[in-house]
């Protein structure tokens, strides 16, 4: 199968025009999985080799199709790009790039675009505008410049022009690719992936949402203190263009940036997790469902000791809300996990997503990111190189197949949850912490059984008042039971922090 638009001087608007043709004996010796797969190697270890190779060769093809076709086929390599669970590292690794580096659209279709959609030129709207984008994105790219009226300095998020014409096309292509990958291989089929695509690419093409949504998340976030935070004002909105304060910062894997002005890892970590445990759990929380390394900055913040750097949050164009009570059983598996309740983890993965007994141990691996083997011992100790090898290959040896069959079955707001999750989980790694992922489970285990604790004294207090004898009883021992959380995770930072002054290194296990 062939995708190939053809765009004049390399502009990304206008005159753009798509070619669609099969071949499928071609498809199969340009990908050379039916090659590889047939190979008779000497033993596991070259087998596997030549699998990760031809799983990078494919990915390789893959990016350079996707670049060139640019706009929501970007964006689904960006999806693609944070589904480690689902997909070789060789696949998720490969298509980062996507996640910051992608086509740029023209000044003068920005311009034109300026016109259609407000009545005014750009310069009659800022003193000054940047003609070179500071950053650029699948479906949108940002410029800075200077308000007229005050000479604020801000940010302008501007779509790509062409999208309004060939977005709805590009997503019958991609419904299309997904069909056919099905009809030829019915065990692979990612409908739910185009489906899920469908549903979210109205919402992220709305600029004017996407301004409320920074809006909402702001004020929560103001709500919670000690929070590092910070989401950019948002100025005005319209369908196609987003003005707001313009806030920068690096890459939280930018690990110069943070060794250099003596920013902690850990805490960094630390602070990625609680925010984005607080958006899942939190009551009214929005959950922001695209935190790729691309969303996210970090910067210096001298005006105060600890922390001393904020975490920036961009592009709110994909938000979610997760229904309380699906909150408060997702809360209870993964306390069941943390503390290796094999019998609490499958009763809750089937209140969460309808999972088997059967199914069990692939969902396990894949809300974890973990064998399931470690699963079942702890998963509050780094992933080894080993452990990574072994959930590779048992990609090849059909275990990809089962959960492709899977993540179709499960509700499409566990699908985004998953996916938050292993962005998150994916930033951690790219710090490489000194704790390695004790303190982020114990922080995970904060607001989980904070969670249930609510759910508790709100089970109680229907039975009448709290100082009633029972109910005294019941509450006292759903305190205890959130304390004893509160005090290990209490007791965890203390730890960290002497080892810090003592300069001797953290642990990487829990107390």
């Amino acid at each position: 199968m062939h995708l190939e638009r053809i765009t004049p001087n390399n502009e990304n608007a206008g005159g753009w025009k798509v070619f669609l043709t099969m071949d499928m004996p071609e498809l199969f010796e340009k990908t050379s999985y039916r090659v590889t797969l047939n190979y008779k190697a000497g033993g596991a270890e070259e087998r596997a080799s030549l699998l990760r190779a031809c799983h990078r060769r494919c990915a390789e093809r893959t990016l350079e199709a996707l670049e060139k076709n640019g706009s929501i086929f970007i964006k689904l390599g960006q999806h693609l790009s944070s589904m480690d669970y689902l997909l070789p590292s060789e696949w998720t690794k490969t298509f980062v790039p996507l996640q910051d580096k992608c086509p740029v659209s023209s000044i003068e279709s920005i311009e034109q675009m300026f016109v259609k959609d407000t009545g005014l030129r750009i310069t009659d709207l800022f003193e000054d505008f940047e003609r070179d984008p500071v950053g650029a994105a699948s479906l949108a790219q940002v410029h800075r410049a200077t308000m007229r009226n005050t000479g604020q300095r801000v940010a302008v998020k501007v779509q790509h022009p062409a999208l309004q014409e060939w977005a709805p096309l590009d997503m019958r292509l991609t419904k299309m690719t997904f069909a056919a990958l099905k009809y030829f291989f019915p065990s692979y089929d990612l409908e739910w992936l185009s489906d899920e695509m469908e549903s979210s690419l109205p919402q992220e093409l709305d600029f004017a949402q996407e301004g409320e949504n920074a809006v909402r998340a702001r004020k929560y976030f103001q709500g919670i203190q000690d929070t590092p935070l910070v989401i950019p004002n948002v100025l005005w909105a319209k369908k196609r263009i987003l003005v707001m304060e313009y806030i920068s910062g690096h890459r939280p894997d930018d690990l110069e940036f943070l060794d250099t002005n003596n920013i902690d890892r850990d805490e960094v970590s630390a602070a990625l997790s609680r925010i984005f445990n607080e958006m899942i759990f939190g009551d009214n929380a929005p959950l922001h469902c695209d935190p790729h390394g691309g969303n996210i900055a970090i910067r210096k913040n001298t005006s105060r000791r600890k922390p001393n750097f904020d975490v920036i949050l961009y592009d709110h164009g994909l938000y979610r809300d997760i229904p309380r009570e699906l909150k408060r059983s997702y809360a209870k598996l993964w306390l069941a996990v943390i503390n290796i309740d094999e019998t609490g983890m499958r009763k809750y993965a089937y209140e969460v997503a309808g999972i088997t007994e059967d199914e069990f141990p692939l969902f396990a691996s894949a809300i974890t990111g973990r064998d399931y083997r470690v699963v079942t011992r702890s998963v509050r100790t780094p992933r080894s190189d080993r452990e990574k090898e072994d959930i590779s290959d048992a990609m090849g040896e059909g275990m990809l197949q089962q959960l492709v069959q899977l993540l179709g079955k499960v509700p499409r707001i566990i699908l985004l949850i998953l996916k938050t999750n292993d962005l998150t989980r994916s930033l951690d790694e790219n710090l490489h912490t000194r704790q390695g992922p004790a303190r982020t489970f114990l922080i995970l285990a904060h607001y989980c059984s904070r969670t249930v604790f609510g759910e508790q004294m709100e089970e109680i207090g229907r039975h009448g008042s709290f100082l009633l004898p029972r109910n005294l009883l019941r509450l006292l021992s759903a305190w205890a039971s959130y304390m004893k959380v509160e005090w290990k995770l209490s007791l965890y930072e203390y730890h960290i922090s002497l080892r810090r002054l003592l300069g001797t290194p953290a642990p990487v296990g829990l107390p």
